[in-house]
């Protein structure tokens, strides 16, 4: 009996601790939401949000009207409750194409382009968060190009974009309401790597195009508030290398540097370069191939990370290096003590053969005797990219590596190229995370040290007995917003048990534990 008794306690301690497991390994604190009932179908396309820093976030939506649509702003505090809603005309020939926040003189610009043809014209509104007052502007634009990049500073607002595959920036002088292209452009084809602006109202522009050689280089050129050309450097590879893509930072003492990939030809990354120009434009380049990276192959299990390992070992000892490609996407430089990070996440394009009318999310049609129709060919399609990791590295002023980490994120594939994880860096550890498919992912890093491994939390809804379909999940999305803080937002649907409940538009707010 008395054995009986000592096992039954253990038994209701054992539950009782199980009970209570999901809420104590809970890492993510989901720390207000708010939910918008949608009726119609297409709704979910024009519903969007968009982080305001400490002033909160702004909803805003396109309500289709008879000559003409509306644009309504909703202005939330950080608590997720409403400030205020107000309403911006949209003609009918135009669509949002951008939206940007300029936290220091607190105003949220949308840009608008024409729906129907290439080029024309610019739209832009400027709306002050504080109370909700709105402007108009229209950039005049005779060249025919799709914005693919907008950045505002306190002075004017820049369009960047192609024009016959060749970059170009579009400048809008605020005050004197004039634009103009901006000077060093339209003479090669390249790529239009980022767009950099600061406080003072300068920018930074890097392009990747192919020098008198064909090898990829980097141009960095630097403006003034007033869009006029005050340096341009080129950064060239050594024998053997191309520079494929390039973030730029800029020092407090003038000078800069610029981190990306690099590899032995265009198509695929063999490592990570960083490089110091000092401000008369001479500079060095550091360059690291992965296998150098002590983290790097953390991500997958123990069995091939070390398979891998020992095989870089032995080359390594018979004095060779061995080669790994891979395809990054690289997001922006960001300051961390008397450091900088730069992240980078790794991907593949993923084909399949269609071996079902079906493939995905999207039906396939071949031609067939009788016109189109789906069918079993046995051609490779595209099904999507597949992401494998993130890369972060940290490297102080002078380019020189000092840590590096990583961050599993192999199930995620998606049709389009977009940057998934968000990198927090805080006072003693570094927060990665990042969401797909209502679940968020999360790990703690503090430098190479992993404070905290992989964790996995679904995002709640606010009613209880209410589950997220996975299948109605439309245009979900993570950013950083302020403090501690992050915002997810996107379209669910729910379930109350086996029935469809309702359709909503969600935000999170959301931080770590």
């Amino acid at each position: 009996m008395l054995i009986g008794l000592v096992w039954s306690k253990r038994i209701f301690f054992i539950l009782s601790l199980l009970a209570i497991l999901p809420e104590l390994s809970a890492q993510i604190i989901q720390a207000g939401r708010v939910e918008l009932s949608m009726n119609d179908a297409d709704a979910g396309e024009r519903f969007k949000a968009i982080g305001l820093d400490k002033n909160g976030i702004m909803v805003y939506q396109r309500l289709i009207g008879k000559t003409e649509d509306q644009l309504e702003m909703t202005k939330l505090d950080t608590t997720l409750h409403e400030d205020w809603k107000g309403y911006i005309g949209v003609p009918k020939n135009l669509v949002l194409a951008h939206v940007q926040y300029n936290k220091e003189i607190q105003i949220l610009f949308l840009l608008f382009k024409q729906q129907y043809y290439l080029g024309g014209d610019f739209f832009m509104a400027s709306v002050r968060v504080v109370n909700g007052s709105f402007g108009t502007y229209l950039i005049k634009n005779l060249i025919p190009f799709n914005p693919s990049e907008f950045v505002i500073t306190g002075q004017a607002a820049m369009i960047g974009g192609y024009f016959n595959y060749r970059p170009l920036v579009l400048y809008y002088n605020f005050a004197l309401q004039q634009s103009k292209i901006l000077p060093g452009f339209f003479n090669e084809q390249g790529e239009l790597n980022q767009l950099k602006a600061y406080p003072d109202g300068s920018l930074d522009v890097v392009v990747c195009a192919r020098n008198y050689e064909k090898k990829k280089s980097l141009w960095i050129r630097n403006y003034d508030a007033m869009g006029e050309l005050v340096k341009t450097t080129v950064l060239q590879p050594d024998e053997n290398k191309n520079l494929l893509f390039g973030r730029s930072v800029k020092l407090s003492n003038g000078e800069q540097i610029v981190a990306g990939v690099y590899g032995r030809f265009t198509d695929y990354s063999r490592g990570i370069f960083v490089a110091g120009i000092n401000t008369v434009g001479e500079y060095g380049v550091r360059y690291y191939n992965f296998s150098e990276l002590k983290n790097f192959f953390s991500y997958m299990k123990a069995k091939r990370q070390k398979r891998i390992k020992d095989r870089i070992e032995r080359r390594t000892v018979r004095g060779k290096k061995i080669k790994f490609n891979y395809r990054f996407l690289i997001h922006d430089i960001l300051p961390y003590k008397d450091q900088y990070i730069m992240t980078g996440e790794a991907f593949y394009p993923h084909y399949t053969y269609p071996s079902s009318y079906n493939y995905g999310r999207s039906r396939v049609y071949y031609p067939t005797a009788s016109g189109f129709g789906p069918g079993m060919r046995n051609d490779l399609v595209f099904d999507g990219y597949q992401y494998t990791h993130a890369v972060v590295v940290g490297f102080d002023s002078n380019g020189k590596i000092q840590w590096d980490n990583s961050f599993e994120i192999n199930d995620v594939k998606t049709m389009q190229l977009q940057q998934f994880v968000e990198v927090k860096p805080e006072k003693d550890r570094i927060v990665l995370m990042y969401l797909f498919e209502n679940k968020l992912r999360s790990k703690i890093i503090r430098d190479s040290e992993v404070l905290e491994g992989k964790t996995q939390d679904a995002i709640k809804p606010n009613t209880l007995g209410e589950k997220v379909d996975i299948r109605g999940i439309e245009s979900e999305q993570l950013n950083y917003w302020y403090g501690n803080y992050f915002y997810a937002f996107g379209v669910q649907k729910l379930m109350q048990g086996p029935i469809a409940a309702r359709r909503i538009f969600f935000i999170n707010k959301l931080t770590h534990n």
